[in-house]
């Protein structure tokens, strides 16, 4: 049994696929966890890095100053923000990405969207993503293309080889409202049981090498 830790998390979908798989699997965000799980750690991950985890999981970090499709708010803030305000945040978002990216954990992974190039050269020891993935490559029907960036992690492999005849564009679609952020953050359970299944393994078999 190894000890994973799922960053970024509220919804426990990727520590229920690590956990069912017999893994000691802890999720952890700033909100309490929406299963109610004693396996939460409601803080700010940054304090819990050091705790001897065997693998750590970025299921959704705050990306909004991070991501390609937001670079025009660095120069055209919204209504109600100044342009020191968009940059400061976007030194927030590389700060936390940067500490995630270079835990002293053996094994990670962080998901996020395409990044621009302000973000890429705020984030230390940064690389290009080791893999683009689609949720609908996982057996979820939707279209969010997602990178991953890994360290000592193989790429997933996808279960689904054929692109469905309808997919769904649920994140892209989702109307303005309170609960979007949280909403637009919860991750895909296909991918999330392909990370367990492929990875984990991993954990407490075979000595693999180092690919990342």
């Amino acid at each position: 049994m190894a000890r994973v830790l799922i960053a970024c998390e509220f919804s426990g979908i990727v520590r229920r696929a690590f956990a069912a798989r017999g893994h000691d699997a802890w999720s952890c965000d700033l909100l309490p966890a929406e299963d109610r799980s004693n396996k939460h750690l409601q803080c700010d991950v940054r304090e819990v890095l050091d705790r001897g985890w065997e693998l750590l999981i970025v299921a959704h970090p705050p990306c909004t100053r991070l991501c390609n499709s937001g670079v025009r708010w660095l120069h055209r803030p919204p209504r109600g923000k100044s342009v020191e305000q968009m940059w400061g945040e976007l030194d927030e978002g590389a700060e936390l990405f940067s500490a995630l990216w270079n835990a002293p954990i053996p094994r990670r992974c962080v998901e996020n969207p395409v990044m621009h190039k302000h973000a890429k050269s705020r984030i230390r020891g940064y690389r290009e993503p080791a893999q683009t993935i689609q949720p609908w490559q996982f057996g979820d029907q939707e279209s969010k293309r997602t990178c991953l960036w890994l360290h000592n992690l193989p790429p997933l492999v996808p279960t689904v080889t054929e692109r469905p005849a309808v997919i769904r564009h649920r994140v892209h679609r989702m109307p303005p409202s309170p609960d979007r952020g949280k909403e637009r953050s919860r991750f895909f359970p296909g991918i999330a049981a392909a990370m367990a299944n492929q990875w984990g393994p991993l954990l407490t078999g075979d000595e693999m090498k180092e690919t990342g």
